[in-house]
């Protein structure tokens, strides 16, 4: 067995620092890293992907709404033209950043209220599509099962992954909790571990009403925002590993961290 372990990274802006992107890359296979419209600056993203590179650890392109204030959190009712140009200039500018780093991107993440909105919203997850697609048709996608985004990116020829999350409950219908409910952000690294062997294992996890849930994943998220982030990526590697899961990129095509 094998499965990837991801964080979102690059997420503090200016003076403004949020998560420990240098011990999260020491433990992740995977980095999603902002791209300077829900969070991040030049400065922060180029240190996020060099510190990547010298790991070894893949970089993907976590595009949102432009939305500094609202962490990229909220919905934006945009035009899919406008919101298939504000993706592609996204992707292009950490490919810059990333490739003076010494790598490159290698695959999309949306972030926030874009990846929810479209598990369902037909015509913003084709936009995103479309945006991929330009920038580079062979280009890996990375998304929650069973959501539109996923199907309209398979269907588009794109490289498609499953994702799963470590410290968010789930629906019985296998969608995320909303944020602003209780117990939607789960805290306890032993906890979010032995979930997590679960989910690599495939076997059900409890939704938040207590339904056995089977989610089938490529890589598996830790949010790099969270109070206890890295204790949190740790326990999940540790257990992983004891199980017997081996870490590596969902990329393997291209040089990653395995261990």
């Amino acid at each position: 067995m094998r499965i990837d372990l991801n964080a979102d990274l690059a997420e503090g802006f200016g003076r403004w620092e949020l998560g420990d992107d240098d011990a999260l890359l020491t433990v992740v296979t995977s980095a999603n890293v902002a791209c300077g419209f829900h969070a991040g600056d030049p400065t922060v993203i180029r240190r996020a992907c060099e510190r990547a590179a010298a790991e070894g650890v893949a970089v993907g392109a976590q595009v949102g709404y432009r939305d500094l204030a609202g962490f990229g959190r909220r919905f934006v009712d945009m035009e899919p033209r406008e919101l298939a140009d504000d993706v592609l200039y996204q992707i292009g500018a950490l490919d810059a950043l990333a490739r003076a780093s010494g790598t490159g991107v290698r695959y999309v993440k949306p972030h926030g209220a874009l990846y929810n909105a479209i598990v369902h919203h037909e015509a913003q997850a084709a936009a995103v599509v479309a945006a991929v697609r330009d920038w580079d048709p062979g280009c890996a996608v990375l998304g929650l099962p069973g959501s539109r985004w996923l199907a309209l990116a398979e269907a588009a020829g794109l490289r498609v992954f499953r994702e799963a999350f470590a410290d968010r409950a789930y629906t019985p219908e296998g969608t995320l909790v909303p944020r602003r409910e209780p117990g939607a952000v789960l805290h306890d690294p032993g906890e979010i571990a032995e979930r997590c062997v679960r989910m690599a294992l495939g076997e059900p996890v409890a939704a938040v009403d207590g339904t056995p849930l089977r989610i089938r994943a490529d890589s598996l998220c830790v949010h790099g925002d969270s109070p206890g982030a890295v204790a949190v990526a740790r326990a999940v590697r540790e257990r992983l590993t004891a199980a017997g899961v081996t870490l590596r990129a969902f990329t393997p095509d291209r040089p990653g961290r395995e261990g």
